[in-house]
């Protein structure tokens, strides 16, 4: 087999599905991974259809339904907490409920794809991609600056992804003593080994160098790789208005398998907050609609400090109430916050030369579309299957990887335009809540969560895996 050398770079979801079915079709993969462990935190995501169909294919969807957030249902409140409405056919995040569909926390999601990959799969914790050099091909790599765009922002990664969120990682020490002994076995010995050969030689943060036959970007929206190969986040990132925060709370609340919506009487935000973990925690979520604050305020136009973000919410939120100030006061200290923009990516192509994109990195769909998460495992399937199928001939497999699933991805983007605008037809303004596709009203004007009809979920199912 050719081609057998693979570096994958992020590990969120994307990142070690690939992992697993790429080392499955015996390709020696190593991982790396910018954050000095498996991040946590993160969005509640959404697996769904087809995607469901490789998890099965993985023997991992009787665990992944153990993990599942399992919610009964939603209820809204209003600024003293009195209940709106409440039902048990639908949630926010998740969708319907009469649905095989699985809703797990992106964080246990990334913790079962790793440890399903076994160990014979190399992490690199704590470093990342600094420089990439395909030999003969100049077009891939570049100066390091070349990459500066697309760097992760502080705070906002693993959109969701996906929200998928995947993504790049937030920073970490530079933890890979365990790698460095890993490159001295194999680093030094596949570059001598390459003999000449065609590869991509690839710099890390750390200082090490090593030569790998391809090099795949899993690392999100913000993706590092696709700025090094492709060139600036400018070019392929599509913001579709308005930002989006998570971060973990206690269940103060109480709520059992349940999640409250709130949306205040005037404002450009709503709220979300939902039991998780068999109750033992909570997540909660701000959705700010209005971007305006952004250009208004020197030095945060980009908004890359967490603690700019953080202030940015509150500022939001500085007359919220119900629970909203309590919820609040847990964002400033939470080890997991979450914020990025609602975007989505768009590239005529998933490849150049011996780089190639997965998940949000290539193709995010954005937390609107709900797909982030199902997106991210059908590429990683498909993308290890056609390399597989070629016998590592990695030009007709990258070929045959984007005409599997452009269309599935070009349509699944679609939806998060096509739900956005249901939501603002119904609500008579925007209302938009992550992961699910889902939306709840404001207390003036409509007091249910919105179905969308089966033209959704016909999208969602209208693809079947191939076998390989």
């Amino acid at each position: 087999m050719r081609n057998e050398r693979v570096l994958i770079s992020g590990a969120s979801v994307a990142g070690p599905a690939l992992a697993y079915w790429l080392k499955r079709y015996g390709f020696r993969v190593t991982v790396v991974e910018r954050a000095p462990e498996l991040r946590p935190g993160g969005q509640a995501i959404d697996v769904r259809g087809p995607a469901l169909e490789v998890l099965k294919r993985m023997d991992l969807l009787p665990e992944v339904r153990a993990r599942a957030t399992d919610l009964r249902g939603i209820s809204m409140v209003d600024g003293e907490g009195r209940e709106l409405f409440s039902t048990t056919e639908a949630t926010a995040s998740g969708g319907r409920l009469d649905r095989p569909d699985v809703e797990i926390l992106r964080d246990d999601l990334a913790e079962l794809l790793v440890r399903a990959g076994g160990p014979d799969i190399e992490y690199l914790f704590g470093d990342s991609i600094e420089n990439l050099e395909e030999d003969g091909a100049s077009g891939v790599g570049g100066a390091t600056g070349a990459g500066e765009a697309g760097r992760s922002r502080s705070g906002a990664d693993g959109a969701a992804d996906g929200a998928d969120g995947g993504g790049g990682a937030n920073g970490g020490a530079n933890g890979a003593d365990d790698g460095g002994a890993n490159g001295a076995d194999g680093g030094g010995g596949e570059a001598a080994g390459v003999g000449g050969a065609a590869g991509v030689r690839v710099r890390f943060e750390s200082g090490r160098e090593r030569t790998f036959d391809l090099v795949v970007g899993a690392d999100g929206i913000h993706s590092r790789t696709r700025a090094l190969a492709f060139g600036p986040e400018e070019r392929y990132i599509r913001p579709l208005g308005g930002h989006l925060s998570v971060w973990t709370a206690p269940n103060y609340l109480g709520l059992d398998r349940w999640q409250i919506a709130h949306q205040p009487e005037s404002g450009p935000w709503q709220a979300l907050v939902m039991s998780v973990r068999g109750n033992t925690e909570a997540r909660v979520y701000v959705v700010i609609e209005d971007d305006s604050l952004l250009q208004s305020e020197p030095g945060e136009t980009q908004l890359r400090d967490p603690e700019a973000q953080k202030k940015l919410i509150a500022r939001y939120c500085a007359d919220a109430r119900w629970e909203m100030p309590r919820l609040l006061s847990y964002m400033w200290e939470a080890p997991d916050f979450h914020f990025d923009s609602v975007a989505q990516i768009h590239m005529d192509s998933w490849s150049r030369g011996r780089v190639a994109l997965v998940g949000d990195a290539g193709h995010c769909g954005s937390p609107a579309s709900g797909q982030g998460t199902s997106m991210a495992l059908l590429g990683a399937y498909t993308l290890a299957g056609e390399l597989h199928a070629a016998g590592g001939d990695h030009v007709a497999a990258f070929a045959a990887y984007e005409r599997e699933l452009r269309a599935y991805v070009t349509a699944n983007q679609a939806l998060a335009h096509t739900l956005r605008e249901a939501a603002r037809r119904s609500a008579g303004a925007a209302a938009d809540f992550p992961a699910g596709g889902e939306a709840t009203a404001s207390a003036g004007t409509r007091t249910r969560v919105p179905d969308y009809g089966d033209d959704f979920y016909d999208v969602i199912d209208g693809y079947t895996p191939r076998d390989y």
